[in-house]
């Protein structure tokens, strides 16, 4: 299974903001964004000219990053999303915001979609009382996430989920911490979706 595994501090330099890949590390004065905000490299702190292209791509590489997607898997979503009803900058996230792996870092059981998907990797979580170990799994309004029973009485998670158990839940999303499951009340809207991204320009750039 393809992943990036490189430095992730590096990537929000290179974005000029804050994605938060690192979880808690990123809320810290130890955050490499806040002590060297420029881009990585020789030439980060030059002054640069970047052209509309290059806009464009920029916004793409941000969301790629910020969900964690490749960009094979990015593309396909894309083509997806031209298939659906609506604004296909719009649909792009949406189908971004419902893999498996990013639910579970909105319902707070991890700290950050890289640890998501490891834990999803691992067969902790059940989508509709199924097993499924596939961090890009699509899931529809109406279905059901929970941990199971079993990795919910690890120490690893009990820390996780006391950690995060004041951490705010997005409204498309309603969670049942005594159950510790989370149901998909609908796909989000674009307001609905916290992702600093300007999607039209991911949209100008793939439609040229």
């Amino acid at each position: 299974m393809a992943r990036y595994t490189g430095a992730v501090c590096k990537l929000c330099r290179r974005e000029g903001q804050k994605l938060f890949l690192k979880g808690g590390r990123c809320y810290t004065g130890k955050c490499a964004f806040e002590r060297r905000s420029y881009a990585p490299g020789q030439h980060g702190q030059g002054r640069k000219k970047i052209s509309e292209y290059g806009m464009q791509l920029r916004e793409k590489q941000k969301a790629r990053r910020y969900y964690g997607v490749l960009e094979g898997q990015f593309h396909k979503y894309f083509l997806m999303a031209t298939k659906m009803p609506g604004q296909a900058g719009e649909n792009l996230l949406k189908i971004c915001e419902s893999r498996l792996d990013n639910i579970v870092y909105l319902l707070g059981w991890a700290d950050s979609r890289a640890e998501a998907r490891q834990f999803v990797t691992h067969g902790h979580f059940c989508v509709n009382g199924k097993k499924v170990d596939i961090p890009s799994y699509l899931c529809k309004a109406g279905d059901v996430v929970s941990i199971k029973e079993k990795s919910a009485q690890t120490d690893a998670f009990k820390t996780i989920i006391e950690a995060n158990g004041s951490r705010p839940v997005p409204t498309w999303l309603d969670i049942n911490r005594d159950a510790n499951s989370g149901k998909v009340i609908n796909l989000p809207e674009r307001d609905q979706i916290g992702a600093p991204v300007a999607e039209h320009l991911i949209v100008e750039l793939y439609s040229k």
